[in-house]
């Protein structure tokens, strides 16, 4: 299990992560996410041991990331920018990957062949999609325990992200390895991840089991004999308020059967409940709190 414990990290006058703490099971894939410049790069690059903290631990299996040698070896990173050694072609960074981990060259081959990779490319002549390929074949090929990846379908077209959506499926089922992936496009996560974090001012403000969370915020339409006040519904935990005369659509958090059982008892025309998106739930999580979804 990876376990964060009150991390703070700055860079110099900047403070960027404060006092945040996290636990992510194994077999779990974590779904990353916060408006840009909320510290996603920052925590992940803290996580795999690139960047020291200033304060706190992170430890994975009860070792820590950055002390411990032997637990990185555990971390396989797949970064949203590519730094490779000028000239590296994908065959010199496995001879490279073989000197610092227990790396299987028979899944490396076979990940090759299913994602279309030749080895004797130039790493610095491919598309991004394809350099975004070679990050996750490295990274599979390692059998991590923890997977982080920053961005991680950026670049990859439908058929690739398919084939790999299914892969990782896969390896969680096979290694019960724990996942954690941040990405701007909350969709791409709705169908892979069991759990999610948003990352604000510096600290994970909310998290828990995505359709859990999801199952508990709505959205309801209502339509009156006539107008209602706004201030009818202050019982119940509104996130979001629309109104166009006598028909209104909120978006309410709780228990979507006691939620609907007290809005009857308003006598409505009409009632209509609609499940929301992952990234709908990010909005009116951010919205909630007076932020905005840049």
């Amino acid at each position: 299990m990876l376990k964060i414990e009150h991390i703070y990290k700055s860079f110099g006058e900047k403070p960027v992560l404060n006092d945040l703490n996290l636990e992510v099971k194994d077999g779990s894939v974590f779904g990353l996410v916060g408006v840009n410049g909320a510290g996603k790069s920052t925590l992940l690059r803290t996580i795999a041991g690139v960047y020291q903290a200033d304060s706190g631990s992170i430890t994975l299996n009860d070792m820590d990331t950055y002390l411990c040698p032997e637990i990185r070896k555990e971390i396989a990173f797949a970064a949203d920018e590519f730094y490779y050694p000028s000239g590296s072609t994908l065959q010199s960074l496995k001879v490279l990957y073989e000197t610092m981990y227990d790396f299987d060259e028979k899944v490396f081959a076979e990940y090759c062949d299913l994602f279309e990779l030749d080895v004797k490319a130039t790493i610095s002549n491919l598309s991004k999609g394809m350099k975004r390929r070679v990050s996750l074949v490295l990274a599979l090929s390692i059998h991590p325990k923890l997977l982080l990846m920053d961005e991680a379908y950026d670049g990859l077209e439908p058929l690739a992200r398919l084939r790999f959506k299914r892969l990782l499926a896969q390896r969680i089922e096979e290694e019960q390895i724990s996942v954690i992936i941040s990405s701007h496009n909350l969709r791409e996560l709705e169908d892979i991840c069991d759990s999610y974090g948003i990352l604000e001012d510096g600290k994970i403000a909310s998290y828990g089991d995505l359709i859990d969370n999801r199952g508990k915020v709505n959205k309801y339409q209502l339509a009156f004999a006539e107008e209602v006040d706004r201030n009818r519904f202050s019982a119940f935990d509104v996130l979001a308020f629309e109104q166009e005369g006598r028909v209104v659509q909120m978006v309410i958090r709780g228990e979507e059967e006691e939620v609907s059982e007290t809005l009857n008892e308003l006598h409505p025309l009409l009632l209509d409940v609609l499940p929301v998106t992952f990234e709908e739930l990010f909005i009116y999580e951010l919205e909630s709190r007076g932020r905005s979804y840049e």
